[in-house]
């Protein structure tokens, strides 16, 4: 997997993620304080997605893309502490060996 967090995105960034999400997103997404992309296989991604959420309050959504090798990419927003920590979960929960 693949991990980057964005703090402080730009308007034009916003405005192409929203565009490659589509309508997947319900709640309000006006202030965003940072976002984390993370990259990898579809099996890991929904497991990624489930533990971000579950370990605090982010909104995570699937970002479209098309790639031969079925990657796919997940978005995660909120504060940036929040992402933060949603990101080390992920990473500490694959160090662990648990997406295996």
């Amino acid at each position: 997997m693949e991990f980057r967090i964005i703090k402080s995105p730009s308007e034009g960034t916003i405005d192409i993620l929203m565009r490659r999400i589509g309508t997947g997103i319900t709640k309000k997404m006006d202030c965003i304080d940072a976002v984390g992309l993370v990259q990898g296989r579809m099996i890991e991604m929904i497991f990624a997605a489930d533990i971000a959420e579950k370990a605090v309050g982010v909104t995570v959504a699937d970002v479209r893309g098309s790639c031969p090798q079925n990657m796919i990419l997940i978005a995660i927003f909120g504060d940036t502490s929040s992402v933060e920590a949603a990101m080390q979960e992920i990473k500490r929960k694959s160090e662990e060996g648990i997406f295996k």
